[in-house]
């Protein structure tokens, strides 16, 4: 028999039964969705975190109270610590040799006034000046804060466009007043957009001096401070050094004992993301498999009733001199056929669903070719692997005993 000879015959057989082959098809067609959806979210979101997460550079690293907090015991330990304060800011500040900027946040939500207008949940970030090179902000109008104002503490204020576009309304934002809890902020700057992070605006927040920030809510907020190596990993690796010590000989920790501050490099989110994503793209293959292997149990036992169906069928085309191999090769690629029919529609739908998901949060989908061929692959792999036993049976079939079976 010629192959595409038996590819015609099994298309045949499954459009005569169609309502039989689309039920059929729901195990294969979940489990290479799901695959597809993962491995392209997996894809979209590894590249996402990535560039924001290094967006702030290779060459940056943050000092902060407490790390990632994954459990109670954790968090009550970080919070025994004590907070990092402005004089621990400016000891690295002057004492990091290798540090080429240094710079330090607080920050906290709030709302914004303007004329009436209000922002809900604005982020307000008591800046020092260079954390906005440090965070690698571009100013689109005006200016940013500067060491003048750090100095001072002047009710100088710089916007993201959410406040431009939700409460400032038309005409030059430079100048104009806006109240923070109630305290006037006279807008020095607006920052390049930045957009959305899963569905999350960037852009809805202020940055105040870091002082104005402290005289208003006070100095008992644990800050995070920022710094930038000035050169290679091998600067990188001093600098470290060089703002450990420092910061452990001003909170007198033990010779030994482990830091009681957490210093975090990009590389530290990245593992960990690429740890959580990894765990989670695991948990997704398992449950994915599970639908495949239901759904290829359920092509077996369709290919049993098929072959049942089909006795006297079989009968007649070994009578008129069909091998047990082409009978075999007949049903393997029926099912195999059916298997990758609905390994098409499931790539498809889990690409859909992904693209959907991805438009939904504002980032690029990331479609990976790799997993295409590896959703094929388990498809169709599926139906031939369950589709040798029934295509056994239908091949060792005796012509004379299947011509005798009812119609």
């Amino acid at each position: 028999m010629l192959f595409s000879e038996a590819v015609k015959l099994a298309l045949q057989s499954l459009w005569a039964n169609k309502l039989r082959s689309i039920l059929t098809l729901i195990g294969v067609v979940m489990g290479v969705a799901s695959v597809i959806m993962v491995i392209t979210l997996t894809n979209t979101a590894n590249d996402y975190m990535g560039t924001k997460i290094t967006g702030y550079g290779a060459d940056v690293f943050t000092v902060d109270r407490s790390g990632l907090v994954f459990n109670a015991e954790e968090y009550f330990k970080f919070q025994k610590r004590k907070i990092i304060k402005y004089e621990d800011y400016e000891a690295i500040r002057d004492g990091c040799t290798d540090c080429k900027e240094v710079g330090a946040l607080l920050s906290k939500t709030t709302n914004v006034v303007y004329n009436g207008q209000s922002s809900k949940d604005t982020g307000v970030r008591g800046y020092t000046a260079t954390m906005f090179s440090l965070n690698n902000l571009n100013i689109a109008i005006g200016r940013a804060l500067n060491e003048a104002d750090i100095d001072h503490a002047t009710h100088s204020v710089v916007v993201g466009y959410d406040i431009v576009d939700n409460i400032l309304g038309d005409g030059d934002p430079i100048g104009k007043e806006l109240r923070v809890d109630g305290v006037p902020y006279t807008i020095v700057g607006v920052a390049e957009r930045q957009g959305k992070t899963f569905g999350q605006s960037q852009d809805n927040w202020v940055a105040i001096p870091l002082t104005a920030y402290q005289h208003t809510y006070g100095t008992n907020d644990s800050m995070t401070v920022y710094a930038r190596a000035n050169g290679d990993s091998k600067v990188m690796s001093r600098a470290e050094d060089e703002v450990r010590v420092i910061m452990r000989t001003r909170r007198h920790d033990a010779p030994g004992a482990e830091d009681s501050f957490e210093l975090q490099t990009n590389d530290t989110f990245l593992d960990l993301w690429r740890q959580i994503s990894q765990m989670f793209v695991f948990i997704v293959f398992a449950l994915a498999s599970i639908s495949l292997v239901v759904g290829g149990i359920v092509i077996m036992n369709i290919m049993l009733v098929s072959v049942t169906e089909r006795t006297r069928e079989i009968g007649v085309r070994k009578a008129l001199g069909a091998r047990q191999r082409d009978v075999l090769l007949q049903f393997l690629i029926e099912s195999g056929l059916m298997a990758t029919l609905g390994g098409v529609i499931g790539i498809l739908i889990g690409v859909g669903v992904a693209a959907l998901i991805t438009q939904i949060f504002d980032v690029t989908v990331n479609v990976s070719i790799g997993s295409i061929f590896l959703g094929m692959f388990m498809a169709t792999g599926t139906g031939v692997f369950f589709g040798v036993y029934p295509a056994s049976k239908a091949a060792k079939l005796d012509p004379i005993v299947a011509l005798r079976s009812e119609m």
